[in-house]
């Protein structure tokens, strides 16, 4: 065991990228040759039951079921054709990875043998097992019974020899078991909400679309490196283990030389990426040793949702045909940047216009100004439960670590955005609005640059920061479904686009003028958001004391922070977009509690285990070793003589004696505190227990182990060191 730490950094060392066979098709031909879209449909299904299909794609009409059998046929051909032999519903349960069964499509004959069918019931709806996915109570573990549903509007796909079919994953009596359900729900009601606003400026408008472009942040760390760190294998996270000398302090890794094992993988990984139809754009070093980004093209929220949680999948597939594992912990190593995903979330219409970006003409810039407020209001109102979105074990870490933005919701929009809000909020209204007769109107609202984006500062600190044509939410965890935090933000921006019709149309029934009534609105409005607004330093403690004052959100306990789901006006906005209603919003908290305790639980457990069977043997041995060399310089020299001689090694021994008594007091001491919290039957409860309790005794004992990492020798250190683990590859 000595030696193994040794042996893999020799083997990592030999290591050399893999060679590649590149196909030889540009990427734009390589794009969806493994995804079931227009262009197959168009060749494998019947003209009328294609044009039915688009218009469920496009129009989010209804599916007739009567054609499902008809769609299965031609899916089954084309899988057949690709060598597919088996498929699979493929869904996001609430464990923020994804599941699938796959079955065969051999079925008997009847006559003693075997026929491949595919039908339309299969397609349609299937039965997995209920009971061993997270409920939050809403199924019994002797109640199995569940339903997933086809997602006709995101494509199905082919990975390996399966046929891959999105669904969405219900229980029996109907609630959502998933993350799916509600994202497409509050997509409905988002749709709904700005098309009503929309017709305030555009009669034509039809469908309001939600974009979202993500940046997928991540590790990568040698495979056999990896191996022989337990808790990277079991946390996701290395638990101990102190500063490399150079981390990231020359900030040279930022967009530096990509290395060539890592370029070979990002190679393969993006033309895999590309045939599974996800439009792969942008690749780089990030700012951590050992960290890059991936980012595509933006898409439709539904999406691109479902293309993250599939890149996720294949990146931890491709990362091992390299000799790498993918690390997506949001916090894999302490002392350096952490990983994010930016979520780039956008409105846009059926007939091509950006909601978020300013226009040319009056109307245009008056329907950016309603936009980007009525976006802040939903945001003001809910940023407690904005928050409680993105929280996680992991992504608290992150949080608020002078790396990431900080655990307070709040929105930069740049100089300009700012002076054009203000400018609304304090201007006579006489003088803001006025008409000219037959020339129209003419709103006192200060021209707005076309391309906003190129003179707006970015504010790396800001969680819901404005970038030029959309809103970029920068607090979601790298290894996080991004349909959490967009369930949220879509559904609070439907209320507050609801609410802003209403009072408009109150307005306008009572005689005034339209364009006046919504700039009477969009005033009233501007103030009452004015707190989320925040252009400043949001490391600063002054930024958390102004927050407070605000009335904003600060309350930094992650299994705390949850309550915000159970918030009445929380319920009260879910329950009247028709997203989530009560009995679900009290099951996903209980999920979300339940999840945090097990993941510091197996941490703990880990760390306990690291501590008494490795680290511990590791230092007395070293401690042996430099007792006996005391005790032998002594019987040479005599005690006065050999004690001057050795009096480093003396002050290392009581040194380490000490370090070795704190680690075990601590370790009983922990497995104490998990014994009282795992008796609190509250699910709530036993989450702040780990939280106050078993945390920062996690955290006393690294701090023993991390010195005792700089004392013992180098070559009787068995676990692998940061400078290791983060510039080998």
């Amino acid at each position: 065991m000595d030696n193994l730490r040794f042996e893999v950094l020799k083997e990592a060392f030999r290591k050399r990228p893999v060679e590649l066979k590149m196909p030889k098709e540009r990427p734009s031909e390589l794009f969806g040759k493994n995804v079931f879209n227009r262009e197959k449909m168009f060749k494998y299904l019947p003209i009328d039951i294609y044009n039915k299909m688009v218009d469920v794609m496009d129009n989010g009409e209804r599916l007739d079921r009567s054609i499902a059998d008809c769609v299965a046929n031609g899916m089954k051909k084309w899988a057949k054709d690709n060598g597919v032999t088996h498929y699979t519903h493929w869904f996001q349960p609430l464990t923020e990875g994804t599941a699938e069964k796959h079955d065969s499509f051999i079925e008997p004959d009847g006559k003693g043998g075997m026929i491949e069918e595919f039908s339309g019931k299969l397609l349609v709806q299937q039965e997995p097992d209920a009971s061993s996915f997270p409920s939050g109570g809403i199924r019994n573990t002797f109640e199995a019974r569940g339903y997933s549903a086809w997602d006709p509007t995101s494509p199905v796909f082919i990975i390996d020899d399966t046929l891959c079919i999105p669904t969405i994953f219900i229980s029996y009596t109907g609630e959502s078991l998933d993350y799916k359900a509600p994202l497409l729900r509050s997509l409905r009601a988002i749709d709904n909400a700005a098309k009503e606003v929309c017709q305030y400026f555009y009669s034509d408008v039809k469908k309001v679309h939600t974009n979202l472009g993500w940046e997928q942040e991540y590790f990568l760390v040698d495979e056999d490196l990896y191996f022989t760190r337990p808790d990277l294998m079991l946390t996701g996270r290395t638990l101990m283990g102190h500063d490399s000398a150079k981390n990231q302090q020359m900030e040279d890794h930022y967009f530096g030389t990509i290395p060539e094992r890592v370029q070979a993988f990002m190679k393969d990984l993006e033309v895999n990426a590309l045939e599974l139809g996800i439009p792969v754009k942008t690749r780089h070093n990030e700012v951590a040793p050992g960290q890059f980004e991936l980012a595509p093209i933006f898409e439709e929220c539904n999406l691109a949702v479902d293309h993250n949680m599939l890149l996720m999948a294949v990146m931890k597939k491709i990362a091992h045909r390299h000799g790498f594992r993918v690390l997506l912990h949001e916090k894999p190593f302490d002392g350096i940047n952490g990983s994010g995903k930016h979520n780039n979330w956008s409105l846009s219409t059926d007939t091509g216009i950006l909601l978020h970006k300013s226009g040319k003409n009056v109307n245009d810039n008056l329907r950016f100004v309603v936009f980007v407020v009525e976006t802040l209001m939903g945001v003001y109102k809910h940023n407690g439960l904005l928050k409680a979105s993105v929280m996680s074990a992991t992504n608290d870490h992150r949080l608020g670590a002078n790396e990431a933005p900080p655990a307070i919701i709040s929105s930069f929009l740049g100089k300009q955005v700012s002076d054009l809000l203000e400018h609304i909020e304090k201007a006579d209204k006489k003088n803001l609005f006025s008409v000219k007769g037959k020339q129209g109107m003419q709103l006192d609202i200060p021209e707005i640059p076309e391309l906003l984006i190129d003179n707006t500062d970015r504010n790396r600190t800001s969680p819901f920061a404005f970038t030029g044509n959309r809103f970029e939410l920068r607090a979601v965890g790298s290894e996080a479904n991004c349909a959490s935090a967009l369930i949220v933000l879509n559904t609070a921006v439907a209320e507050a686009l609801t609410n802003f019709k209403t009072r408009v149309d109150a307005l306008i029934s009572k005689g005034e003028d339209p364009t006046r009534a919504i700039i009477e609105i969009v005033r009233e409005d501007i103030k009452t958001c004015k707190p989320i607004h925040f252009d400043g330093n949001g490391y600063s403690d002054e930024w958390k004391e102004e927050a407070e004052k605000r009335g904003l959100d600060c309350e930094a306990s992650c299994p705390v922070c949850f309550d915000a789901y159970l918030r009445d006006d929380s319920i009260q906005m879910f329950e009247q977009m028709n997203v989530m209603n009560r009995n679900e919003l009290e099951a996903r908290n209980e999920v979300k509690w339940e999840t945090y305790t097990k993941k510091i639980q197996i941490e703990a457990r880990v760390m306990g285990d690291l501590a008494m069977n490795h680290i511990i043997p590791v230092v007395t041995h070293y401690q042996s070793r430099l007792a006996k060399n005391v005790s032998s310089m002594i019987n040479i020299f005599g005690k006065e003589e050999g004690e001057r001689l050795t009096k480093r090694n003396i002050n290392i021994l009581k040194e380490v004696a000490e370090r070795i008594q704190l680690i075990e007091t601590g370790v009983d001491e922990l497995v104490e505190a998990r014994k009282v919290a795992n008796k609190i039957e509250s699910q709530r409860e036993k989450a702040i227990a780990y939280h106050d309790n078993i945390v920062p005794q996690m955290e006393k004992i690294r701090y023993q182990i991390d010195k005792l990492e700089l004392i013992v020798s180098d070559e009787m250190w068995t676990l692998p060191k940061y400078r290791e683990l983060l510039f080998i590859r």
